[in-house]
């Protein structure tokens, strides 16, 4: 797979306004989905939710319930990290996809989508990862990338992973190399290193020197 757009699938029609609740009933009976995509004339109006539909009246239409809908999709350009942070705020394993037209497309899935992530260089390639952080005004992707390209490390990937009103922090993988320099050269820039590192030479100097001071007073 090599566009996220290739994971769209159609292999369910969605359901119209118009259908019985006991039809819907049976197909998530039979599909493990947490929604699916109710259309009226061609027109997406949300998703349904498995769980709620346990709860309707089998001989009444979705119309009834139309209120009850959950609105969330994707686009078919949106970029693989968008479309897993819509998977994770809707705490759903299916999204419906639509054009720049509205036009519904198809739905993505989330494991097909796992898997793409998977196959990314930032999870698929060997390296090391650094978790950093700093004030929250004061960093910048920009120099993330500049730090560990300047100390010849070859970036696999960067991320926020972590945000808080003060603070902000930054998962980075890079390739398989020392790290010691990249480490040293955060550090410089008023970075906090988050993750630990066997290689970290800055921590051994500070364990060397605090075992031999706790070494001296108890003399």
């Amino acid at each position: 797979m090599n566009l996220i757009s290739d994971a769209i699938q159609n292999d369910f029609k969605p359901f119209d306004i118009q259908e019985k609740i006991v039809g819907v009933q049976d197909f998530f009976a039979l599909e493990n989905l947490s929604h699916f995509p109710v259309l009226t004339d061609g027109v997406y109006l949300g998703s349904i939710a498995a769980t709620d539909v346990d709860g309707f009246d089998i001989d009444k239409q979705i119309e009834n319930y139309r209120y009850t809908l959950d609105g969330f999709f994707a686009r078919e350009n949106d970029l693989w990290i968008d479309v897993l942070q819509v998977f994770a705020k809707n705490n759903c394993n299916i999204i419906p996809v639509l054009n720049l037209e509205n036009q519904y497309l198809g739905y993505y899935q989330l494991e097909p989508i796992q898997r793409f992530f998977g196959e990314t260089p930032f999870l698929a390639n060997p390296g090391n990862v650094i978790i950093v952080e700093k004030d929250v005004l004061n960093h910048s992707m920009s120099q993330v990338v500049q730090i560990v390209e300047s100390s010849g490390a070859q970036l696999l990937g960067c991320f926020v992973s972590e945000n808080s009103s003060t603070t902000t922090q930054i998962t980075i993988k890079i390739g398989l190399s020392s790290i010691n320099e990249i480490l040293q050269a955060f550090r410089r820039y008023d970075y906090e290193i988050v993750s630990t590192h066997e290689e970290d030479v800055f921590i051994h100097n500070l364990k060397e020197r605090s075992d031999y001071l706790e070494k001296y007073l108890s003399v």
